[in-house]
Parts: structure tokens; C-alpha cells; sequence
């Protein structure tokens, strides 16, 4: 019996209070549980369908939302009511897109049509730059020494450009499905930021509803600063990538740019990726001016430098500001890492998905710090553990004489 109290105590000693070891056996447990859920996947495809559906009309809603909401609020305070606030901005918001539709498609189609009208000639631009650089002496040793074959680059291209025009017809049928369901998304966004825009404050309470009363408070606390971290950075890139295309669409009125609204709206809109956006947007345009003449490219180098000057110096600091306390590499590589994984949807929400990732790993972390006490300070008695200890008796130290 004595001997059986003994095993049972070492196991108890060894597993259950051993933090360590119990730590171990929760991850372990986790990967069975991904390793059971990864095997019989297939149960969650409904979800999984259900999702991609419901996906895109919510989050271009919840931009929406988040972009809306504080001026709703503000109203509110002024003794407004809500549905006529909403009300009001649906009325401007149907304005604009009048205003929109009748002084900005008319140029922005002149443009389009003008720009494919003459791509075959610039094109052929490009392909006299491309020979003449070819036929110098530093591309000639360049090539001599890299092993480079612009002849193969040349079929390559053609050969992936053959590819893409056999496969485009197959690809009409996805075309119109993905219109469809674009058509779709924009025919419920209304709705739903209605919705939203009402009842929106409400949301938080219904959801803590169903969190066991212990957790609810640092439940809150976790929502908070997620819809905290969420919208700051979607209003704060909206406002910027907007004041961006309008300085863009300016500096190309200036240099005289040829298709500056095109281009400026390309820039406005690939700014909502941080970091690479501005460098996709410039292509297009590095590659009018230079076709266009050097004097051209010159000019637009240092309209593309005081823009990105007063992007990075004055707009963004006064409106995004440091909240997201975020090192810019490890932006890069998530969005890397996401557009990888995900693609275009990616590349959108890696900043924001990255952002609420945090703040739940952040709190995750804190409670198990909290509960393990792995992470406590060592106090003193600990460190002197099994050192001998001294007793000072008041007397001084024997000395030999």
C-alpha cells in the first residue's frame, strides 16, 4: 500500500504538477486535434463554401463601416439621430457616385481607349530601346560573362503569351461567374452597412452572450482592441491612399504625363498595400515616361520622390501614426507570406489580420504567463538553494597569527 502511495506521488510530482511536462502533453493534444480535423476535412466544406460566399460583401462592408461609423457617432452626439444620419449619408454617397460617373468615366474611357490604341506602338518603342541596349558593347560583355539569351527570354514569352490567349476563351465561363458574384457583392453591400451602421454598437454585447461569465471581461478587453487595431489602420489607409492618387494625379498634370488619371488611380489604389504598392504602381508609369522621352522620365522620377516624401513624412505619420507598432519588415514578409498562401485577398488583409493575430496571441500569452508561473521573478531563497548557508554570529573572523 506505502509502496503504491509512493508510485502514485512520483507520477503526480513527474506529470501533473511538472508544468513543463503538462505543457507539453496540452500541445500535443492540439496537434491531435488538428492532425483528426485534417483527415475528415471534407465535413467542413459546407463551411468552408459558406464562407468564400459570405467573405467579400462583409469585409468591403466592414471598410465601409469602419470609414462611416466614427462621423454616424459624432452625429449622434450632436443629437442626431442615427437613421436620419445614414440616411443623409446615402443620399451623398449616391451623389458622388453620379459625380463620379459623369465627370471622371468620360476622361478615365478617352484614356483607356487612346492607351490601347497605342500600345502597339509603344511596344515597338520598347522593342528598339530593348535592341539598341542589346546591340551595346557593356550588354554584349554582360552577356558574355552571365550566359544571358535574350533570343529564349523572347520565346519564352511568346510561347507563355500563345498559352495565355489559347486558354482565355476556356476562361469566359469563370470570367462570368466572377462577375456574377461581384455583381452580387455590390447589390448587398447597401444592406448590410445599413444594418451596421444602426445596430453596429450592439454587436459586441450579443457576442459576449455566449462567453462564459468569467472570461467576458478580458473578452472585452481583446475585442476592443482588436476593432481598435482593425479600424484605425482601414480608415487611416483609405484617407492615405486617396491623398496619395490626388497628389499623384496633380504631379502628372504638371509634367504633362501622358493618361495621368489612369495612372493615378493605379497608384491610389495599389497603395493600400504597404511598402510594395507604390513600387507595383510606378511600373506602368516608368514605362510611359521612358517611352515617352528621357526628359519625361526625369520629370516623373522626382514628382514619384516628392509625393513618397510627403506620403511617408507628413500624411501617414498624422494619420496612421505608430498604433499598429509594427517593424516594416515584418510587414513585408507577412504580406509575402500571404499573398503566397492566399493570394490578392492575401495581400489586402495581411496588415489588418496580422494586427488582430497579435493582439489575441499578445492576451493568449499574458493569461498563460499568468496561470503557469513559469515566467515569475526568482526570488532570493531560490537562488541560494542548495548553497550552504552562513550564520553571522557578531563575532570577527579567527585569523592566524
Amino acid at each position: 500500500m506505502e509502496n503504491s502511495q509512493t508510485w502514485s506521488g512520483r507520477f503526480k510530482n513527474l506529470f501533473i504538477n511538472n508544468r513543463f511536462v503538462l505543457f507539453l502533453l496540452i500541445l500535443l493534444l492540439i496537434g491531435l486535434n488538428i492532425f483528426v480535423f485534417d483527415k475528415i476535412s471534407f465535413v467542413f466544406r459546407p463551411l468552408t463554401v459558406l464562407l468564400k460566399t459570405v467573405l467579400p460583401p462583409i469585409l468591403l462592408t466592414g471598410a465601409l463601416y469602419y470609414l462611416l461609423n466614427p462621423l454616424v457617432n459624432w452625429l449622434e452626439k450632436k443629437g442626431i439621430k442615427r437613421i436620419y444620419t445614414i440616411a443623409g449619408l446615402y443620399l451623398l454617397i449616391i451623389g458622388l457616385i453620379t459625380i463620379v460617373i459623369v465627370s471622371v468615366i468620360p476622361p478615365l474611357q478617352e484614356q483607356i481607349t487612346r492607351l490601347i490604341d497605342n500600345f502597339p506602338e509603344y511596344s515597338y518603342e520598347v522593342q528598339l530601346q530593348f535592341e539598341s541596349l542589346t546591340g551595346s558593347d557593356i550588354f554584349h560583355q554582360f552577356q558574355t560573362t552571365t550566359g544571358f539569351d535574350p533570343t529564349s527570354v523572347g520565346e519564352t514569352l511568346s510561347q507563355q503569351a500563345t498559352k495565355i490567349m489559347n486558354t482565355a476563351w476556356s476562361g469566359i465561363g469563370g470570367f462570368l461567374g466572377a462577375l456574377k458574384d461581384v455583381v452580387l457583392t455590390i447589390a448587398t453591400i447597401p444592406f448590410i452597412l445599413f444594418y451596421l451602421l444602426k445596430d453596429g454598437k450592439k454587436l459586441p454585447h450579443y457576442f459576449l452572450r455566449f462567453v462564459p461569465s468569467r472570461f467576458r471581461e478580458n473578452t472585452h478587453t481583446v475585442m476592443t482592441e482588436m476593432n481598435d487595431q482593425i479600424s484605425h489602420y482601414i480608415r487611416g489607409q483609405i484617407i492615405v491612399s486617396f491623398s496619395v492618387g490626388i497628389l499623384m494625379y496633380i504631379g502628372f498634370l504638371i509634367i504633362g504625363l501622358d493618361y495621368s488619371l489612369i495612372l493615378a488611380l493605379i497608384a491610389s489604389f495599389t497603395n493600400i498595400v504597404p511598402y510594395l504598392g507604390p513600387a507595383i504602381a510606378f511600373t506602368p508609369a516608368l514605362i510611359i515616361a521612358s517611352v515617352t522621352s528621357p526628359l519625361m522620365l526625369f520629370k516623373l522620377i522626382i514628382v514619384w520622390a516628392v509625393v513618397q516624401f510627403i506620403e511617408a513624412k507628413l500624411i501617414s505619420p498624422q494619420i496612421m501614426g505608430k498604433k499598429l507598432r509594427v517593424h516594416p519588415i515584418t510587414i513585408i514578409f507577412v504580406i509575402l507570406t500571404a499573398g503566397h498562401l492566399y493570394g490578392f485577398i492575401g495581400i489586402l488583409l495581411a496588415v489588418p489580420g496580422y494586427a488582430v493575430l497579435k493582439v489575441i496571441v499578445t492576451h493568449l500569452f499574458k493569461w498563460f504567463e499568468q496561470r503557469s508561473h513559469l515566467y515569475d521573478p526568482i526570488e532570493p531563497d531560490e537562488t541560494n538553494e542548495g548553497k550552504p548557508q552562513t550564520v553571522d554570529s557578531g563575532q570577527p573572523p579567527l585569523t592566524d597569527n
